[in-house]
């Protein structure tokens, strides 16, 4: 993408160490890496396999160099740990958050809105919590936890389906998000969608 985003935030770790290792031999045109990287930097990662996937490139290294690591000679240069500091203690300012869900593909088409107030900081996944406490016979769902977060299976009772192809998207503005549910913050005002799609 013209920002240097490859992919989604998901994809970019995979993505840079395979640019990164494949460089000498594959290149179907030059990539910015250095845009690529600056992508990287202003991220705030959360989800450990996010982390995972991204820190080997950040380091100029790939998961295939670790056949070549020589453990014995790095065992006492690892680095110290430093203790995080602790959270500062404080209210969070309530933000407004409009979230609609969305189905014309299957079954009976629906949808429905609602405005939620929710702490600012908070997660997607918290304010839809939220509209389901309020509204649970509209806006209640399910989730399944993977090791990349909690992924959304249900929103109103109409079920994602591998075997259909289908999936529920969340947008701000008509594009998709680029991280999860568990990890995105909507902004105050910002309006969430849940669309039922195919892919």
């Amino acid at each position: 993408k013209k920002n240097g985003m490859i992919g989604n935030i998901y994809s970019m770790g995979l993505a840079l160490q395979a640019l990164e290792a494949t460089r000498k031999f594959y290149a179907p045109r030059k990539w910015d890496c250095a845009q690529a990287f600056s992508v990287v930097y202003a991220h705030h990662y959360q989800q450990p396999m996010a982390i995972a996937q991204v820190l080997p490139a950040l380091v100029g290294r790939s998961y295939l160099d670790a056949a070549g690591l020589d453990c014995a000679a790095t065992k006492d240069m690892s680095p110290r740990r430093e203790l995080p500091l602790p959270p500062v203690l404080g209210t969070h300012a309530p933000i407004q958050v409009h979230y609609s869900i969305s189905n014309t593909l299957q079954g009976t088409h629906f949808h429905y809105s609602t405005s939620v107030t929710v702490p600012s900081g908070s997660t997607l996944l918290r304010v839809m919590e939220v509209a389901a406490e309020e509204k649970p016979h509209i806006f209640s769902f399910q989730t399944e936890q993977t090791s990349w977060g909690p992924y959304v299976t249900s929103i109103h009772g109409l079920a994602a389906s591998t075997d259909d192809r289908t999936y529920w998207q969340f947008l701000s503005a008509g594009d998709a998000l680029d991280e999860g549910v568990g990890t995105y913050k909507p902004h105050d005002g910002e309006h969430i969608q849940a669309v039922f799609r195919t892919y």
